[in-house]
Formats: structure tokens, C-alpha cells, sequence
């Protein structure tokens, strides 16, 4: 059963992301350390002894479609109002609207532990956590009143709709369209493909955010604008009325997180409401969609890479008390009786030991980005710089966090044998679970194109350049040690430090000479080479400030 890492996720947030030097400095609001060790010990507690125990029901049954409306498994509608209850949607949410405006790094830290008691559980606040910063940043005032504050308690969920058919990480083909009705609304039409969480009983309202095309727009991205519709129309006393002309119109069978209703939602087609086109309001500026779906996109990708850590953790644990537990054969460690723990073999060893670095790697590099997020509001020039940082951080965070719990969950399959390949066990659940996180928000050869074409460049390469002076501090530092099992990882970091910095400096110069295509077939590598020469650095850092 899994057990929340509190005290390892609580050394990552204030050591390695030195969240500890900015609550010393009275820099993180009301945060103290104090109040992030309570923080973190509550919501390890939730996810250990409410989350995780559902993750198998969530599993076995899934998420049911019967008659237009989408049944979550048993109990999981009750978990999550307990969950909003305790107020665990609104950490980061606007103070304006009920939110505790606390840090983006504790919020990140939160998700992993609820996302490693379920990554069917997890994913749904992703999305609404996603819609409130979109809604904040980018809607009128009249929608912020009318929906923020549901969002931020929790009370309704949020759903991000872009997918179509023939239109999925390239928008250009999107058809959905967007008709004024003349008095401020739009009637939405068309229909949207993979939306997570887009009809289930855990809430009385959803709150869709969606892409659609208005008339005369122009072709292509440029043309497309972004629009609030709700499930149910909102009365005048803010409680869900009518129900709006859109539905779920199936539910897809999945290879893994059953219990997430992944549906397919028909906008528009008359089948409620007396006019056809499901009533939904502008956000942001006409054709300015995409730019206001990126700020959703961009929180949750990074809240999807910490999936990523997230069933990496729980597949590390659960081998780990496997192979505690199984006996076979003779090991030379083992002076007890009869066969030896597995966990006593050697190679077994070194799959546990790979299995956690590869997890705690990840989960620094995801906190060094959360870290960044809060960090850009800073002023005097800072602020920006740190917006660079996440930036550049965001395609890693994402992508190297979500391979690494695919890997992981994979080792913990083979550390279990041909139990792990038997559903009792669990392992394969988190297996089949894992493989969806780096297919969405962007699929993980994506995240690549972006880092290596928009990201390396940026401010003509400083800000990667200024990212490896510090990794490489963190290298010199190492060097310096008078602690010898610190000391003797410098040679090896400082080899693939120089390894990053040749590659990214190889990509460069192939970009300048307008060799895109060469700089492409390096993006996948690339990546790799970059999440794991910034995690050795950040866990040789974190083995500096360790007690």
C-alpha cells in the first residue's frame, strides 16, 4: 500500500528548490515552514488512507455511460467531496474567490501524492486547476463572479476541450464553430474527442472550457477563440438551471485509468434545449483562443509530469515491499534461514536503487519548474527571467517525468516476476496506468520539438546558457566536498554536464545554420540527455544539503 514520502518530498521543496531559503526571507506569504509540514503531512495522509485504497475499485469498475450520463466507481463520488471539503482544490486558487494563494511548488507536491494514490483521481482537479488559471487570468469580470468561485472551492470541475477527430496536436484542422447570438452569447457547435472528465457524477455543474472557430475567422490557428459552456446554465442565484445542449456521447475503453471518463462530447446537435447550439460565452479576445488555452495547457503539463513521479513513487514502493517479501534462492547477504529475500540479490538491488534515483531525479526537476512558476512575479527584472526558466523547464518536466514512470512502473512488473504480470499484484496496474502520461497535454515527442526549437533559442540562448552555469556550480561544489561519497560523483556529473552542454551547443549552431531537420532527429535524445544530467546534478545537490 502506498505511503506518502513526506519527509523526502518536504527535503526537495526546501532544500533543493530552496522553497526553505524563501519562506526564512518571509518571501512566500503566509507560507511558513511550519504550515508546509502540516500542509504536506494532511495531504500524504488523505493519499495514503483515502485515495489509494479506491485506486483498485477505480480500476475494476471504471467509469460506467448509461443513458447520456457517466457513473464514477463506488465511493469515488463520496472521496471526492471529502477531498474539496478539506479544501485541497483551492491551494493555489485566487484569494479573491476562496483560493490560499499558496505556492505552485506546494500544490505540485500535493498532486503527487494524490496522483500516487490514483492516477484516475488525479488527473480531474489537473484540469479545473487548469481552468481556474485561465478563467483568472483571461475572463471578463462577469464570468469570474459567476464561475470562479465554484471552481476554486471545487464544488464544479473544469474540462479543457480541444481534440477533434481530424484535429488533435495540430489545431489548424479544428471545426468546431462558434455562432454570436447577438446579445453577448455564442451557440456552440461540433464535436470534441479524448476530454477527460468531461461527464461524471462527482459534481452538479462542469464547466467546459472549448475551442471553436467564429464566422469569417481566419484559417488556421489564428482563427480559433475560446469559450466557456457549462454543463448547466447558471441562474441568477448561481445555482446549475438548465441543462445546455451539450453531452457525452460515449466513453472510451482505455488500456489504463479506467476509473477517468475519457468521452467523446457532442456541443450543439438540439438535443437539449429548445434551440439547437449549446449556449457558451467568450474568454479572452476573438481569435486570441489558443493564447488563453496555453496558460491551461502549460499548468497542466507540468501537473501531468508529476504524474510521471507520481506512479514512479508507487511503483518503487510497491516493489520494494515485494521483494522484501519474496523469497528465492540463496544470497550471500542473507544469513538467515531457508531462501533469501529477493531484495538481497544484487541485480534486484539495482533495479530498486535505479527505480528511486530515476523518481527522485524527476521529482526535482518537476519542483525546479514549480519553483520557477511562482518565482516570475518577482520584480526588477527577475520575474522574467524565472518566466524563461519555467519555461525551458516545462518540456522536460513534462516529458522526462512521464518516460521515467513508464520505465519505472516497468521495472517494478519485472522485480515482481510473473506476479507482476498477474493483476493481483497491482504492478501492472500501474503500468497500464503510467502509459497514457506521456501521450496527453502534448505527447512527449512534442514536449521534444518545443524545447530544442523554442526553447534553446530563447534570448539567443542565455537562458539555457545561464541554466548550465548553475548545474555546473552544482558540480564544482561537489568537487569541493570533504565528504567523500560526495566527492566521488563529481567526476561522472561534470562528464555529463559536458555532454549536455556539447548537445545543446551541437543544436544551436544547427538551428542558426537552418538545419531544423537536424536539430529535430537529435530533439528525443536531447531531452533524455538533458532530464538526466539536470537530475544527477539536483541529486547531488540535494545529497550536499542532506542531514
Amino acid at each position: 500500500m502506498y505511503r506518502a514520502p513526506v519527509s523526502e518530498i518536504s527535503h526537495v521543496l526546501k532544500q533543493v528548490t530552496r522553497l526553505g531559503d524563501i519562506m526564512a526571507q518571509e518571501q512566500a506569504g503566509d507560507l511558513s515552514e511550519d504550515l508546509l509540514d502540516a500542509i504536506l503531512e494532511e495531504a500524504g495522509k488523505f493519499a495514503s488512507e483515502e485515495i489509494a485504497p479506491l485506486s483498485r475499485t477505480g480500476d475494476a469498475q471504471g467509469a460506467v455511460l448509461g443513458n447520456g450520463e457517466v457513473t464514477m466507481p463506488d465511493g469515488w463520488a463520496d472521496l471526492y467531496r471529502r477531498w474539496a471539503e478539506g479544501g485541497w482544490n483551492s491551494l493555489t486558487g485566487p484569494s479573491a474567490f476562496g483560493g490560499q494563494d499558496l505556492p505552485m511548488s506546494l500544490q505540485t507536491a500535493a498532486f503527487e501524492m494524490w496522483n500516487s494514490g490514483s492516477l484516475a483521481f488525479g488527473i480531474g482537479p489537473t484540469l479545473t486547476i487548469g481552468a481556474i488559471e485561465a478563467l483568472n487570468m483571461h475572463a471578463s469580470e462577469e464570468l469570474k463572479q459567476v464561475y470562479l468561485e465554484k471552481l476554486v472551492s471545487g464544488e464544479w470541475m473544469g474540462t479543457m476541450n480541444l481534440t477533434e477527430p481530424q484535429s488533435g496536436s495540430d489545431l489548424n484542422g479544428l471545426k468546431s464553430r462558434a455562432e454570436p447570438t447577438g446579445d453577448g452569447r455564442y451557440r456552440i457547435f461540433g464535436q470534441k474527442i479524448f476530454i477527460t472528465y468531461g461527464e461524471h457524477d462527482m459534481t452538479d455543474n462542469i464547466v467546459h472550457l472549448v475551442l471553436a472557430r467564429l464566422p469569417d475567422a481566419p484559417a488556421g490557428q489564428r482563427g480559433i477563440s475560446l469559450f466557456l459552456v457549462p454543463k448547466y446554465l447558471v441562474s441568477d442565484e448561481g445555482q446549475p438551471g438548465e441543462r445546455n445542449d451539450v453531452y457525452c456521447h460515449s466513453v472510451e475503453h482505455k488500456l489504463g485509468i479506467h476509473a477517468s471518463p475519457t468521452c467523446t462530447m457532442i456541443f450543439g446537435d438540439g438535443k437539449f434545449g429548445e434551440e439547437a447550439g449549446a449556449l457558451g460565452w467568450l474568454i479572452g479576445e476573438e481569435n486570441r483562443g489558443l493564447a488563453c488555452m496555453f496558460t491551461m495547457m502549460n499548468n497542466a503539463r507540468l501537473l501531468v509530469g508529476i504524474q510521471g513521479v507520481a506512479v514512479a513513487e508507487s511503483a518503487t514502493q510497491h516493489a520494494r515491499a515485494y521483494a522484501l517479501d519474496r523469497r528465492q534462492g540463496r544470497a550471500a547477504s542473507y544469513d538467515g534461514d531457508g531462501m533469501a529475500p529477493i531484495a538481497h540479490h544484487p541485480d534486484v538491488q539495482r533495479t530498486l536503487m535505479t527505480m528511486s534515483a530515476l523518481t527522485q531525479a524527476a521529482r526535482c526537476i518537476a519542483y525546479s519548474c514549480a519553483h520557477a512558476l511562482d518565482q516570475q512575479a518577482e520584480e526588477d527584472g527577475a520575474g522574467a527571467d524565472w518566466r524563461d526558466r519555467a519555461a525551458l523547464l516545462t518540456p522536460v518536466a513534462k516529458a522526462f517525468s512521464t518516460d521515467i514512470g513508464c520505465e519505472v512502473a516497468s521495472m517494478g512488473v519485472q522485480i515482481h516476476g510473473g506476479m507482476g504480470y498477474i493483476e493481483e499484484t497491482g504492478a501492472a496496474q500501474l503500468l497500464r496506468d503510467a502509459r497514457i502520461a506521456p501521450i496527453y497535454e502534448g505527447t512527449n515527442g512534442i514536449q521534444a520539438i518545443d524545447l530544442v526549437t523554442r526553447k534553446l533559442p530563447l534570448n539567443n540562448g542565455q537562458v539555457i546558457e545561464r541554466y548550465l552555469i548553475e548545474l555546473e556550480s552544482i558540480a564544482d561544489d561537489v568537487q569541493a566536498s570533504n565528504r567523500v561519497e560526495i566527492n566521488s560523483m563529481a567526476n561522472g556529473l561534470k562528464r555529463g554536464l559536458a555532454d549536455l552542454r556539447g548537445a545543446t551547443q551541437f543544436l544551436l549552431d544547427a538551428l542558426k545554420a537552418d538545419e531544423k531537420q537536424i536539430a529535430l532527429c537529435g530533439s528525443t535524445p536531447y531531452l533524455r540527455l538533458f532530464g538526466l544530467a539536470a537530475g544527477a546534478a539536483y541529486l547531488a545537490q540535494s545529497a550536499m544539503v542532506a542531514d
